[in-house]
């Protein structure tokens, strides 16, 4: 009978749990660069494009030296 190859097996399940890690941050990259509807309200100034490119956000102003 042959003995198992602990080494091979371990390699193989490195590959794989790499591959999926891989995968879930390619899958996390599409939902930033195209966001669906899901869970998305319309009306929501956070999520709403629209809203967003109506009235862009405004840079907080900075105290001055003189006052």
């Amino acid at each position: 009978m042959a003995t198992p190859n602990y080494g091979y097996e371990k390699r193989q399940k490195e590959l794989a749990k790499k591959k999926k890690k891989e995968e879930k941050l390619r899958e996390k990259a599409n939902r930033k660069l195209s966001p669906s509807s899901d869970g998305l309200a319309p009306g929501d100034p956070e999520t709403d494009v629209a809203s967003l490119e109506r009235d862009p956000p405004t840079a907080p102003e900075l105290p001055t030296k003189n006052g």
